[in-house]
């Protein structure tokens, strides 16, 4: 067996930054807008995090996706042969477009709040009554997006881990087994 470290690392510091990144947005940055005396600078605050966020997420996200497509090209006999690691797979392949999907989404809302320059707001994703419309509809669609891709992300590493695990080597033998009876099972009916 080969090791597989450069893409290991690559797949999970690129995962770590992409989910911790969004939380600490998620808990820190989008509140800590609100502790702006000026409440149109508020968004400005916000937007201006986010804006120094957004390459280094797109790069950590990047070195996950490299990383996770290399280890599974690595993993190939192991996906298919071994009970329970294709499906993993999967979901992992699932969730990790349900990320990106909510990820891109949760930009364009960003953006729109952004755009809009410097109207008064409560805090990063928290309008005001006297918030415009389009930007009250942004922050509104934030505020649950901004848990969103932590809770995505999170539920990526719990898939990661249990693939840690189907990876150790009496986990590798009973899948496979596993899987080899049921090839028979299925030539033998």
């Amino acid at each position: 067996m080969s090791r597989n470290t450069v893409l290991r690392t690559m797949h999970d510091v690129g995962l770590a930054a992409w989910f911790g990144g969004s939380l600490m947005g998620a808990i820190g940055l989008n509140a800590a807008a609100g502790a702006v005396d000026d409440p149109k600078q508020r968004g400005r605050v916000a937007n201006a995090g986010w804006d120094r966020w957004t390459p280094v997420n797109a790069a950590a996200i990047g070195a996950h996706l490299l990383g996770a497509a290399g280890l599974l090209a690595a993993n190939r006999d192991r996906v298919r042969n071994q009970q329970g690691v294709g499906a993993s797979s999967v979901v992992k392949t699932a969730l990790t477009g349900l990320a990106m999907g909510v990820t891109a989404y949760s930009r364009v809302q960003g953006a729109k709040v952004s755009q809009a320059g410097d109207v008064q707001v409560e805090a990063g994703t928290a309008p005001r009554p006297d918030t415009p419309e389009n930007v009250a509809d942004a922050q509104r669609r934030l505020a649950l997006l901004q848990w969103a891709i932590p809770g995505v992300t999170g539920a990526l590493i719990a898939v990661s881990a249990l693939q840690g695990e189907q990876q150790r080597a009496d986990e590798q033998a009973e899948g496979r087994l596993r899987k080899a009876a049921k090839r028979l099972a299925s030539v033998v009916d």
